[in-house]
């Protein structure tokens, strides 16, 4: 036995390394402690922070969408209001108090009569040239001239204008800030073409409820502006559009001051167009953007995609968000009436830096404290530890050199005099397991050879069970197809003994026996008797009557023949499972289609099945011809069983021979029969598994075992119970004379 060599001796210190080993955890526990003391005080803040932001913005959501909700009430008010005025207007010819306040102009358009028009105190009336103006029209006009005129001094308080438009170009208009604007636009304005009129019809709006177009900067004041339109339909026909203008000064003012510490607020629609940006979209700002249109941008359009992408993804319900990407908080709420989106972006610093900054004074606190520990802690190591432990490294050394006998200091009553007492106890128990092991070695050889010797024995029992296995198998295989074929034999068999039964010998025996008779007048009996006339046509149409059983029975004899032949080659080709493969020959398997047909013939006549078939012209294949013959028996009997639940007209087998690619053969086996469910697609080809009563599982299985010797593949397809089944036969082309 070789002595192991003891372990190098290390310089470094005890005291010192076990202050490192217990420094970083310690290190490690002051920056866990920082860590989630800065994470509950993140939290903490977070929660208060988000819950005030919650607030803050339902609350500024309800401030800002008052005025939206008086524009909708207003219009529910005008549009009652104008309804009614028009069914009152229809008892009236308009034509005189028309004329009265309306003109036609040079350049075609109708306006309200400047000489008794202002603007300031009464709604003007833009009508353009080519506008029908029937008695119907000039009664809708009428009817929104006097809704205005009563509706609009009251509305103009909380919104710049009050409008009423007619699908037929024509608008009546409350708007004291500009008075003279009907009477002084060149061009008839394209109302009926932009959104705020757009919005209200019909095809857009198939609710017909109050909608929102999207803001714009009115020319006239110097403003952004939202329109606000609200649909009138009579009878089924949309006769007017009431719309005011609603300025967002305050709105964008508010929006952009009053916000909370370090947050932003901005507004936008659902289709990303903005309302209020601090940076794009202030109060004098002179262009729309759309978020969806500056992803990919620089500055404050950077993260806009993101918070709309949030937005639009968030629960319902949902007010607070996070955003990832932005690395900010974002609370949304919906203004009610034109459905914006009020977001206040609050970034996470806000949030994180007062918690980093008392985390920051946690931690060097905690540092201070773990090194003046540590240098307390290596005084007393030192002289309490350090010391003590070189007496068990140099018996350590002793024991690692293979001399198990120490003398340690016992007599302390502390740890590591314990620690003495078990190493004494350790060292005695090692030297008599290093005896026990030496022992233990010298039979173990002697074990290991019994154990093979079992081990040989088993294999040889599982070799003669697989043996005798395989034998059983083949065995029930052939059993199988021998059996298939014997049917037909015993058939045949039956056809010719019906045959011979029905021979006409007794025929023959009486026209024997008549000529016997009159044997001695023969000439005169057959030329002057009826009876003797009539016996040569007799006996030549006796003649081809036994001539024509004559054939038929040797055609069943040479199916005799044949299907004896091929119990001899299923005998033959099951034993070629057990030994090298035989020869290939050159056959035509049109040929070998119909020998199968024919072995099954009998069969498919007593099932009444009709067989069509559909063969391609091919060269003799090169092919194991038995092999291939005993798959096909088995397919064309198994599509006779499947045709059993079929009515008897209706009971087709069909058989192709097809040549898809320039190296495969491929020959169909489909019946219109009972079907396949789609889990039995893969089990019909396991051993012993079938679904027929008195099946007994093997033809499949030793098909598709046969088609993969032969290079090829047996598979099934349906698609499912009741409608039918086909088999794919693929086999490698090798035509003759290759």
């Amino acid at each position: 036995m070789t002595t192991p060599s003891p372990p190098p001796r290390s310089n470094g210190s005890l005291a010192r390394s076990t202050l490192l080993k217990m420094g970083v955890p310690i290190a490690a526990l002051i920056g866990l402690t920082t860590f989630f003391s800065y994470l509950h005080m993140v939290g903490s803040l977070r929660t208060a922070a988000l819950s005030h932001l919650e607030k803050y913005v339902s609350e500024r959501a309800k401030q800002e969408q008052a005025l939206f909700m008086l524009a909708a009430d207003n219009h529910t008010v005008l549009k009652k209001a104008l309804a009614e005025r028009i069914q009152a207007l229809r008892q009236e010819d308009p034509a005189p108090r028309f004329e009265t306040l309306f003109a036609r102009r040079p350049d075609g358009t109708v306006r309200s009569r400047a000489e008794h028009f202002d603007g300031t105190r009464m709604p003007g009336v833009f009508i353009a040239a080519d506008a029908p103006l029937d008695e119907e029209l000039r009664r809708r006009i009428l009817a929104a001239y006097d809704v205005l005129a009563q509706y609009g001094p009251a509305l103009h308080t909380r919104f710049t204008n009050t409008y009423i438009t007619l699908p037929e170009k024509l608008f009546a208009i409350y708007w004291p800030e500009s008075p003279s604007w009907v009477l002084d636009a060149e061009t008839a304005p394209p109302l009926t073409s932009l959104e705020l009129f757009t919005i209200s019809l019909p095809e857009n709006n198939p609710q017909r409820q109050t909608a929102w177009c999207g803001i714009f900067a009115d020319t006239v004041i110097k403003s952004w502006m939202v329109s606000v339109s609200t649909p009138l339909d009579l009878e089924g026909r949309h006769v007017a559009t009431i719309s005011h203008d609603v300025l967002l000064k305050e709105l964008m003012v508010r929006t952009l001051h009053d916000r909370l510490p370090g947050s932003y607020n901005l507004i936008f629609r659902d289709d990303g167009l903005l309302i209020a940006h601090p940076e794009l979209m202030t109060e004098d700002a002179v262009e729309t953007h759309n978020i969806l249109e500056t992803a990919e941008q620089a500055g404050p359009r950077a993260h806009l995609r993101s918070i709309f992408e949030q937005v639009r993804r968030r629960q319902p319900g949902q007010i607070v968000l996070e955003n990832e990407e932005g690395d900010t908080y974002l609370a949304v709420a919906r203004l009610e009436g034109p459905q914006w989106n009020l977001v206040t972006v609050l970034p996470r610093s806000e949030v994180t830096g007062p918690a980093w900054l008392a985390a920051r004074y946690v931690l060097w606190l905690g540092l201070l404290a773990l090194l003046v520990g540590l240098g307390i802690m290596y005084l007393v190591m030192k002289l309490q530890i350090t010391r003590p432990l070189k007496d068990f490294n140099q018996a350590a050394d002793q024991v690692a050199a293979g001399d198990f006998i120490v003398r340690m200091n016992t007599a302390r009553n502390d740890e590591l005099g314990q620690l003495a007492r078990a190493f004494q106890l350790m060292a005695n128990g090692v030297q008599q397991r290093e005896e026990a092991l030496r022992e233990a070695n010298e039979g173990l050889e002697q074990r290991v050879l019994e154990r093979t010797r079992e081990l040989k024995d088993v294999h040889h029992q599982l070799v003669e069970s697989a043996r005798q296995a395989g034998m059983a198998e083949i065995a029930t295989n052939v059993l199988h197809n021998v059996g298939n074929v014997l049917n037909s034999v015993q058939t045949s068999t039956l056809l010719v003994t019906e045959r011979l039964g029905k021979l006409k010998l007794a025929s023959v025996r009486k026209v024997a026996a008549l000529l016997e008779q009159h044997q001695g007048d023969l000439p005169d009996f057959l030329t002057q008797d009826n009876r003797g006339r009539m016996i040569p046509s007799y006996l030549n149409q006796l003649g081809q009557s036994l001539e024509e059983e004559r054939e038929r029975i040797h055609s069943l004899l040479g199916d005799l023949g044949r299907y004896t032949e091929h119990i001899g080659s299923i005998v033959n080709l099951q034993q070629s499972y057990a030994r090298p493969p035989q020869a290939l020959e050159f056959i035509s398997l049109g040929e070998l289609i119909d020998d199968a047909l024919r072995i099954n013939a009998a069969g498919l006549s007593r099932h009444e099945v009709r067989v069509e078939k559909h063969l391609a012209e091919l060269p003799p294949v090169l092919t194991d011809k038995h092999k291939v013959l005993m798959i096909l028996v088995n397919l064309i009997s198994n599509a006779k069983y499947a045709l059993d639940e079929v009515a008897t007209d209706r009971r087709h087998l069909t058989l192709r021979l097809e040549h898809p690619e320039p190296e495969q053969l491929l020959i169909r086996v489909s019946d219109n029969g009972v079907g396949i469910a789609p889990e039995m697609l893969t089990r019909i080809f396991e051993y012993g598994y079938t679904t027929r009563t008195g099946g007994h599982g093997f033809g499949l299985h030793s098909s598709a075992i046969a088609a993969q010797v032969l290079g090829g593949s047996l598979t099934a397809h349906s698609d499912g119970p009741g409608r039918g089944a086909t088999f794919k036969l693929k086999l490698p082309y090798t035509p003759g004379g290759v």
